[in-house]
């Protein structure tokens, strides 16, 4: 059974690793619609209307899916003074903490998100704009699909917490 959990958490982390570093090309591609942007707002006096459209979702889409990354490298914002002052015994006892609380309430939240999700795939929802983008659809199940992969990180963490083979990098890094 150690044996399987080792293979899923291992598995978990390849598959964050690889989303992660994959939505690094939807911020180069939200750099280049932003500079086409000004290109053609301030050279050519020609301004689009699915730029910032397009941008914000592309940045959302990467944010919302490298969650699973952040977690694997405990990369999240947290507050390191404690760190400080509790023992390292303690702090391991902190991680776990914040990793049940996290799961919990990312549970719940994905939870909240499923029906509105379903709802917009056999219905779409457009943005309302001059561009009229499905956005609202889109974010509505990107944000599942970011959830899942949290929470599917997140069970990878805690096994290897309790495995005891969870690097615990040092703050800054």
């Amino acid at each position: 059974m150690k044996r399987l959990l080792t293979r899923y958490a291992d598995t978990m982390s390849h598959i964050s690793v690889f989303i992660g570093h994959s939505c690094s090309i939807l911020f180069f591609a939200c750099i280049a619609i932003s500079a086409l942007e000004v290109v053609m707002r301030y050279g050519f006096d020609r301004p689009t209307v699915w730029s910032t459209e397009l941008a914000m979702t592309l940045c959302a889409t990467a944010w919302v899916l490298s969650v699973g990354y952040v977690t694997e490298r405990t990369r999240h914002i947290s507050i390191t003074m404690l760190e400080i002052l509790v023992s390292p015994k303690v702090w391991r006892l902190f991680r776990l903490f914040q990793q049940l609380i996290a799961f919990a309430a990312i549970f719940v939240l994905t939870l909240a998100l499923w029906k509105p999700a379903l709802k917009v795939i056999g219905r779409t929802e457009y943005s309302g704009t001059a561009f009229n983008s499905p956005q609202p659809t889109i974010f509505k199940v990107i944000i599942v699909v970011g959830c899942i992969l949290y929470l599917a990180q997140l069970i990878a963490n805690i096994i290897r917490w309790t495995q005891e083979t969870q690097e615990d990098m040092p703050s800054g890094n």
